[in-house]
């Protein structure tokens, strides 16, 4: 058997995946509730999954390990094609995925925008495993492709209809097409400063749909799930697990990938805009940056008391998508540090006006809309600690406002945010602000 050391970057990714859905998997038989593992499967796929729902609520524990481990299993299948090459954000679209079969993606309405993936590839006559990055983005509107299936044009559940299905086909094929081409184009504008590329195209997309589906043509778009459902959740079995997978990824990188510290410290203080981390420094370092940044959110989450459900568990993995390309704890930190200055300042200059300021960090919105404000990671790296504060609670204002806009039908909303947040501010600290660099070389010439 060759050695892990010697394992090319596919190879060690088609690894690293299939251990984590293997974790999943396991988890799946082991939960209290494994005898409804599959009728709960069911009524994940079949219920509605718009943001933000609670896959604990809706199918049980087992049945939502075991959507992430299929989803997941499904995904490096194709993975796994000849022709698909990895690149810095092929880890985050995996672990994002993985992130949100906990509240939003299942087996069934993510196949018409991987359909549609196909799809351009065929018109382009392109190998479908140069575009698996983009299949697995095209998935954040799977919400959408749910709601037309089983209750579009009503607010209540009728069930799987023909024109549903067709309907959700035709618009989930339409996101699959385009995706490609929108990721492709939107680094140019927020110029990579968020790490959730892919949201900016998929928030507009999500916007028209939701105009031409529901505002449009006059139809009220379905109410978000009773906020009851958030009160189901185990602190056990989501830090047990993610303490688990968290622990054995920084051992693995330590023994098995011998990462050091050291290393581990360069990549921490290097400059992280567009940056490779597995390309970089290799497996090993990679491995200790995602086992310490996941302990870290998984920290924060318990310090401010948020319940523990598929929610705020799926968020962990989002956070943790980015290891690869970009985020660490010293650029994570000022992001949280930020939300929780914004919290504290905003709430009192709303009681002081008498206002009803509903932004604390425990709210379930605000706990999510921090798992993507850490996409802003780079502006941290490159500008600080006070403009990642900044650019946080700017993110903090707008991440509650945004769902009005696609009809909480986006799973990357806190995404789509960070690249608004992106175009307002990466602008003025180009003319306004010195990066990092720029300040040392002043102060060592002075």
């Amino acid at each position: 058997m060759k050695s892990v050391n010697k394992l090319s970057d596919k190879q060690f990714l088609k690894l690293f995946f299939f251990c984590i859905y293997l974790c999943f998997l396991i988890a799946a038989f082991l939960m209290p509730d494994r005898n409804t593992m599959f009728s709960g499967l069911w009524q994940i796929m079949s219920q509605p999954s718009k943001v933000t729902t609670n896959y604990f609520a809706v199918g049980g524990y087992a049945a939502t390990f075991l959507n992430s481990a299929l989803v997941g299993m499904f995904c490096l299948a194709i993975f796994c094609l000849p022709e698909s090459q990895p690149n810095q954000k092929t880890i985050l679209a995996f672990l994002l995925v993985t992130g949100f079969t906990t509240w939003g993606i299942n087996l069934l309405n993510i196949l018409p925008s991987f359909l549609g993936v196909l799809l351009y590839c065929f018109i382009k006559h392109e190998a479908l495993g140069k575009q698996v990055n983009a299949m697995l983005f095209s998935t954040g509107a799977a919400p959408l492709i749910t709601d037309l299936f089983i209750r579009y044009p009503y607010q209540e559940v009728v069930g799987f209809t023909w024109h549903g299905i067709l309907l959700g086909c035709i618009v989930g094929i339409l996101i699959g097409v385009c995706m490609p081409a929108g990721i492709a184009h939107s680094g140019k504008v927020h110029k990579d400063f968020d790490l959730y590329s892919a949201a900016l195209p998929l928030g507009l997309i999500s916007f028209m749909l939701q105009a031409v589906l529901y505002s449009t043509l006059g139809l009220a778009i379905p109410k978000v799930p009773d906020p009851a459902t958030l009160q189901v959740a185990s602190p056990l079995i989501v830090n047990t697990f993610c303490l688990f997978l968290f622990i054995a990824a920084i051992l693995c990188g330590q023994f098995l990938w011998k990462g050091t510290w050291k290393e581990y410290w360069h990549l921490m203080t290097a400059d992280n805009y567009q940056a490779d981390y597995l390309k970089q420094y290799g497996p090993g370092p990679l491995l200790m940056n995602m086992g310490i940044l996941g302990c870290c959110i998984l920290l924060y989450y318990n310090l401010i008391g948020i319940p523990m459900n598929g929610i705020t568990f799926g968020c962990i993995f989002c956070v943790v998508s980015c290891c690869g390309c970009g985020s660490n704890p010293l650029t994570v930190l000022p992001i949280m540090l930020g939300y929780v200055a914004a919290s504290f300042g905003l709430g009192a200059i709303s009681n002081a006006l008498g206002g009803n300021f509903q932004n604390v960090l425990y709210a379930q919105p605000i706990a999510v809309g921090l798992c993507f404000a850490t996409g802003l990671s780079p502006i941290c790296g490159r500008y600080g600690v006070l403009a990642g504060m900044i650019a946080a609670a700017l993110h903090l204002c707008m991440v509650t406002v945004l769902p009005s806009l696609h009809g909480g039908f986006c799973l990357y909303n806190g995404g789509f945010t960070a690249a608004l947040v992106c175009v307002m501010i990466v602008p003025q600290l180009e003319r306004f602000c010195k990066t990092k660099i720029e300040r040392k070389t002043i102060q060592a010439k002075s």
